[in-house]
């Protein structure tokens, strides 16, 4: 029954966390006002906001305009709720747990902000930052395990507590700082602009979660991600003749060959960083830990 209570208390943290990924980036209250229809701005009814199953039932649409509601509504909550039952079988019921349970949520709501908007709010990531570091005092970040690791041992001199904070504000350091070099590279030499600030301030956030190690391994796998993805849609959208119309108009003008100019429209989509630092950085949280027992225990 455990695993399914953690599911029901899920879904409900993703509603919540619906309300922070629509209203937050607009400057809007999370707290007021209540549920509204997207479309017609109706209030929603207590019986129309359980989660997932409302709008299973409800066909999708409102009940006042009958106009389409987002099925991110419902993926949202689910995956929370998916999140929660695989965070209590990965750490059963400990303090890590529920380190790890805010973590992820924070992660959805920039994953899934960044992805909608291409923005990383600094509500989201100062507040996550700060609860890294009061996580940080009592379970060192590099440990995946709910046994605390002796990372203090580096600090003889300091108490465990003290060294898990500093150890938490190393990967925060680490991460932002090498993202930010990265940023600056990548100026110099395509003469524009690679990422915003948020990612910087997002990898902070991730940072003091990990410590130094897991924050690489974000970027590392990020970063991955990212290129193989990005060259993808690069593709697809090349195939697909997106701006086509464009390029044929650059093209007759003596702008440069359709096809170049076609590859050039392409190449510069907006890739959101963000979500793929936040994808990456649950992969670190989720897999890493099986991928270790699986390594170590073979």
């Amino acid at each position: 029954m455990i695993p399914f209570f953690f599911f029901l208390f899920g879904i409900v943290i993703g509603s919540f966390l619906n309300v922070c990924i629509t209203r937050i980036p607009a400057g809007v209250s999370i707290i007021s006002p209540a549920s509204r229809c997207p479309r017609c701005q109706s209030p929603i009814k207590p019986y129309d906001n359980i989660p997932v199953f409302s709008w299973l039932l409800l066909g999708g649409k409102c009940r006042n305009c009958h106009e389409p509601i987002s099925p991110m509504y419902p993926a949202i909550e689910f995956l929370t709720g998916f999140l929660f039952v695989l965070t209590y079988y990965e750490f059963g019921i400990t303090l890590l747990t529920f380190k790890w349970l805010f973590f992820s949520c924070l992660l959805l709501i920039l994953i899934v902000t960044d992805l909608r908007v291409r923005l990383l709010p600094d509500a989201v990531n100062w507040f996550g930052f700060g609860l890294g570091l009061a996580f940080s005092s009592k379970i060192p970040p590099n440990s995946f395990s709910a046994d605390y690791f002796p990372v203090y041992s580096r600090y003889y001199h300091l108490s465990p507590m003290l060294a898990g904070i500093l150890d938490a504000l190393l990967g925060a350091a680490f991460g932002s700082f090498l993202l930010w070099g990265a940023a600056k590279l990548y100026r110099l030499i395509r003469k524009r602009e690679g990422m915003g600030m948020g990612d910087i301030k997002m990898m902070a956030m991730i940072g003091v979660f990990f410590g130094v190690r897991g924050a690489f391994l974000t970027i590392l796998i990020g970063t991955f991600l990212g290129s193989v993805i990005g060259l993808a849609t690069v593709v697809i959208l090349f195939l697909a003749g997106w701006h086509r119309s464009l390029a044929e108009r650059a093209a007759r003008r003596g702008l440069g060959e359709l096809n170049a100019l076609r590859w050039f429209l392409a190449s510069q989509y907006q890739f959101p960083l963000g979500t793929f630092l936040g994808v990456a950085a649950l992969l670190v949280v989720y897999l890493a830990p099986w991928l270790v027992d699986r390594l170590l225990f073979r």
